[in-house]
């Protein structure tokens, strides 16, 4: 069956989450380098994911996609808008590409700017920001080069592995990605 397409790249493409998508969505979250990278400490069930995507499709205050190759509709990841403010016209944004996805390729880099394309352009967003750990300086070099600005650290807010780690927030205005993206 031919998969939708919500937004599309030359690499990837971000459709719809589904409870058929359930058992991919299990087995992400107990991936071990993809938990370190999110930060994800809590465990999971089937049935909890099962309810958890239901409830994510029924919330107009997020948009939950999953990140596909676009030559063969392999599953890489997930990404999303969340805590969507429509009176202040801001949100946040996550993305968790599979360790099993071979890095590199720019495939994080290109769903996040479909993702932020659909945000500020499409869902009229005035700003974006995120949260990555001090850990993961890859996250950090793409984040900077798509045009986010570190605004501040969150000392030491992350218990993980037997230490605390920094939490980086950083955002984007529309503005600034329409300067970076739109020439």
């Amino acid at each position: 069956m031919k998969q939708i397409r919500f937004l599309a790249g030359e690499k990837v493409y971000l459709r719809p989450i589904s409870v058929e998508d359930t058992e991919w969505y299990f087995h992400q979250l107990f991936d071990a380098e993809t938990r370190l990278l999110t930060g994800t400490q809590r465990h999971f069930t089937k049935e909890g994911i099962a309810s958890y995507i239901e409830r994510k499709n029924q919330d107009d205050t997020s948009v939950l996609l999953l990140i596909a190759l676009n030559d063969t509709d392999e599953l890489i990841g997930d990404i999303a808008l969340q805590d969507m403010d429509v009176y202040n016209r801001n949100c946040n944004i996550r993305i968790a590409i599979s360790s099993n996805a071979e890095t590199g390729k720019g495939y994080g880099s290109e769903a996040l700017k479909l993702m932020l394309e659909y945000g500020f352009g499409v869902l009229n967003m005035h700003r974006i920001e995120l949260n990555v750990f001090d850990y993961n300086p890859r996250a950090l070099h793409v984040y900077e080069k798509l045009g986010f600005r570190r605004e501040g650290v969150q000392r030491q807010a992350l218990f993980y592995n037997h230490a605390y780690h920094d939490s980086i927030t950083m955002s984007m205005l529309a503005h600034e990605f329409r300067e970076l993206h739109h020439r």
